[in-house]
């Protein structure tokens, strides 16, 4: 599999959050060329603010292997890590993270900051972003789109 296969996998993780009224942002962990965790958004339903879908597919990786210690893995996901999401991705020592479609308001990869490229932090993760960026913004537009047409639709 490559890049995109593994972004196709993260693809199927948001359209997962979508169908429980998240915001459709997935991810998957691979390492050894496997798929050892998979996550979606949850923090409306887990209320858990926490809850993006790195932290939950680290999470996930993490049981799997029994160690929260990631290394050589690669995490894709869907859209550009947040800080939160980036400060988990460093301590799990993930080698590489390939997003899909940038993050204007809060990206933490290049868009707002580049923490990963941060001299003053002890690691740095291998970024590559863009990956299937067209199908993965959509997604969350589409999604708010969606949003607003039903909120029209209450008043």
């Amino acid at each position: 599999m490559n890049d995109e296969d593994y972004m196709r996998e993260a693809l199927a993780q948001a359209r997962l959050a979508w169908e429980k009224g998240e915001v459709p942002v997935g991810a998957v962990v691979v390492k050894d060329g496997a798929i050892v965790g998979r996550g979606y958004n949850q923090p409306i339903s887990s209320h858990d603010p926490s809850a993006h879908a790195e932290v939950m597919a680290l999470r996930d990786a993490a049981k799997r292997i029994g160690n929260y210690r990631l290394v050589d893995a690669t995490l894709y996901v869907t859209f550009e890590p947040c800080a939160m999401c980036a400060g988990a991705i460093f301590h799990a020592r993930v080698k590489r993270v390939v997003y899909g479609a940038a993050e204007y308001k809060t990206g933490a990869a290049g868009s707002i900051v580049n923490l990963f490229a941060e001299p003053k932090l002890n690691f740095h993760a291998e970024i590559e972003g863009g990956v299937l960026a067209g199908e993965c913004g959509s997604l969350v537009s589409d999604f708010f789109a969606e949003r607003r047409r039903q909120n029209k639709g209450d008043q």
